[in-house]
């Protein structure tokens, strides 16, 4: 299992057009990968189901902790056909998973700057963002991974982007994951009695 040191940004659209315009110049432009994801926000673990409709490829993805719980995310995914996306939602939704599910679509662009991976991003939920990334093996030290996060900190600082501190990720998910619940009650409660 592969470990994603991971961190995150959120920011207008002129930084947004800002920090594009910088990575196309000195970065590696790794494409477009837009993608329709169906998440699952469980107590200690976050379950997706990825359409990267840029590629035309999909997977299933299991990562170890949540958004606000830390850089470090163990990781398990695995490819599955674009075409079986809806079936695995129903799956996952039959297992009772589908108050927890939240779907979104993400305009997103990856770049490489140095030897951090970046997705610049958009969706309704974050707005403009990005997510900085590298890929440790498993059972990388503690010293990795924290030169890792040392690594995504200096190429953010050059870029002059400021990363989101782990209480603002919690914070921002919890608000959201509370928007989330209040918005299907709403619905639910809406919707005519068969």
């Amino acid at each position: 299992m592969a470990v994603e040191i991971e961190m995150r940004a959120r920011f207008n659209k002129e930084i947004h057009d800002q920090l594009v315009s910088r990575l196309k110049r000195d970065g590696e432009d790794l494409g477009p990968d837009d993608k329709h994801i169906y998440f699952y926000a469980l107590p200690e673990q976050l379950l997706k189901v990825t359409d990267n409709t840029a590629a035309g490829t999909a997977k299933i993805t299991l990562k170890g902790s949540r958004i606000g719980q830390g850089a470090a995310f163990a990781e398990t995914e695995f490819a599955i056909a674009p075409a079986d996306v809806s079936a695995a939602v129903r799956v996952f939704n039959a297992l009772g998973f589908e108050t927890a599910m939240h779907e979104a679509f993400n305009f997103r662009h990856n770049f490489r700057f140095g030897d951090v991976e970046i997705a610049v991003k958009w969706s309704e939920a974050w707005g403009y963002h990005a997510e900085f990334e590298v890929l440790l093996e498993d059972g990388a030290s503690g010293a990795a991974r924290a030169e890792a996060e040392a690594r995504i900190t200096d190429v953010a600082v050059a870029l002059g982007v400021a990363l989101m501190t782990e209480q603002e990720l919690a914070d921002f998910t919890a608000a959201f994951e509370a928007a989330q619940k209040e918005r299907k009650e709403r619905e639910q409660q809406a919707a005519p009695i068969r």
